[in-house]
């Protein structure tokens, strides 16, 4: 053997770096690739257990995002619901227009923004997102796993991140 080199098979690999290290980028990638292949799934199917509550509620998966948005950050226009959702105007515009058919939103005059109006949760549309909410809440109460609060931060904090990737993205294209 020679000095200096260690008795290291042809096919070993170099060890995996700790656990609380910063993963190198190609390996980040790669490992990055098997949450977006659980994402989609995840996220189909989350949105087919919605449609069936609305039977039950009335609102669509799109209305109940445009109501919760709504719900948590106070009056925003249909182009701000866009940005944060990525979704296109158009569509977002449908969601506000069946929702205020409904009577669960209002839209208002924005002193901001003449051509732009504000967009307000009503009381009926805060008490259907409520019994949405409620309904998806005794769900993810099923979750298994025995998660704890710092995988739970992780996966968030990881899903942000990936996000933040794409903010770029036009959604209006």
């Amino acid at each position: 053997m020679l000095p200096g080199v260690h008795d290291v098979g042809v096919n070993d690999t170099a060890p995996p770096p700790p656990a609380d290290s910063p993963l190198p980028p190609d390996e980040l990638g790669h490992r990055l690739t098997e949450v977006f292949d659980l994402v989609g799934p995840l996220y189909r199917r989350a949105l087919r257990k919605v449609e069936q509550g609305e039977a039950v509620e009335g609102a669509s998966v799109g209305v109940r995002s445009v109501l919760d948005l709504l719900r948590r950050r106070g009056d925003l226009t249909v182009p701000q619901l866009s940005r944060i959702q990525a979704l296109s105007r158009q569509f977002v515009q449908r969601m506000v227009n069946d929702a205020a058919a409904h009577g669960w939103v209002e839209i208002l005059p924005n002193p901001a923004h003449q051509r732009s109006s504000l967009i307000r949760i009503t009381e009926e549309g805060r008490t259907l997102i409520a019994a949405v909410l409620d309904r998806e809440h005794t769900l993810n109460r099923e979750v298994g796993g025995d998660l704890t609060d710092a995988e739970v931060q992780a996966c968030v904090r990881v899903l942000r991140e990936m996000l933040r990737t794409f903010d770029h993205v036009d959604v209006d294209d």
